[in-house]
């Protein structure tokens, strides 16, 4: 809180003696200084994300075209913005460049830092 940032996603594992939080957050590198001041292990992850319509089917499209590629996603989540209208899903996979390269080729719009963080 007296850091002034805003968690936009959140995700939250037990892997047994300890859990992962991954947030989603409108400025990476001061949330990620603060956590590490406050003693808690942190590290910055870059990931994908890409804007999808909010209708059955929509993830399926866009996990076709990585699959198609061979791009394999490491780590995801995903949220609504608008119900019905727009989704988000976030990624870590094994080739960003590529598939950045491949979803904008298919017409999907991979967000840029300033848009993903101001949602």
């Amino acid at each position: 809180r007296d850091s002034r940032i805003n968690i936009r996603a959140m995700t939250i594992a037990d892997h047994r003696n300890y859990g992962v939080t991954k947030l989603l957050v409108d400025d990476p590198r001061l949330a990620h200084r603060a956590l590490v001041e406050q003693g808690f292990a942190a590290a910055l992850k870059p990931v994908l994300a890409i804007a999808i319509e909010d209708r059955p089917g929509g993830l399926h499209e866009l996990l076709e075209i990585l699959a198609a590629r061979q791009i394999n996603v490491l780590d995801a989540y995903g949220f609504v913005i608008t119900p019905g209208q727009r989704a988000v899903w976030c990624m870590e996979v094994d080739d960003p460049v590529e598939a950045t390269r491949l979803l904008a080729a298919h017409g999907l719009h991979v967000l840029a830092d300033g848009e993903l963080y101001h949602l």
